[in-house]
């Protein structure tokens, strides 16, 4: 009986959190938060980017096709969002994409207007034309794997 009575008597003793405490946890988490949002930000830009240098890559792969097949303009080589539709899937081609294909450098290069929405300094173009090569330097320095860093031709 006596041990009922004790019990009890602790239990109308304890009172939960004070107003302090609560307010240092709330502090705590607001702490937690600030660091934690600009980062995923940040993981959230470089994976836009990411996509959007795949997809410029898969533009190209595209573009490699159709320039097989001799679907793309004569002399220079050229390819635009037109005559890429149907060798590429799963990306939207907004107006202004074009591939050429250099023969005397033997270079093949991308304009594609999405680059303009790369935000991450890494990653950016100064306009929105760039050669294979350097897309595939910009596609490896995002940590994505492509066939020239692969061990494949690039070309």
């Amino acid at each position: 009986m006596f041990k009922k009575l004790v019990n009890k008597k602790r239990l109308n003793n304890e009172k939960g959190l004070t107003l302090i405490e609560l307010l240092a946890v709330i502090v705590i988490l607001a702490i937690i938060a600030a660091i934690a949002i600009p980062a995923i930000g940040n993981i959230i830009n470089k994976s836009k980017d990411r996509a959007i240098l795949a997809e410029a890559s898969n533009i190209l792969a595209g573009a490699k096709i159709a320039y097989a097949d001799g679907v793309c303009d004569g002399d220079t080589k050229a390819c635009d969002e037109s005559s890429l539709k149907d060798f590429v899937e799963g990306v939207d081609l907004p107006t202004g994409t074009k591939v050429t294909y250099d023969k005397t450098k033997k270079e093949w290069s991308i304009k594609y207007p999405r680059f303009e929405d790369i935000k991450l300094p890494d990653y950016e173009m100064t306009d929105k034309t760039t050669t294979e090569n350097e897309l595939n330097k910009k596609l490896t320095k995002a940590g994505v794997k492509t066939e020239a860093s692969t061990g494949g031709s690039g070309s």
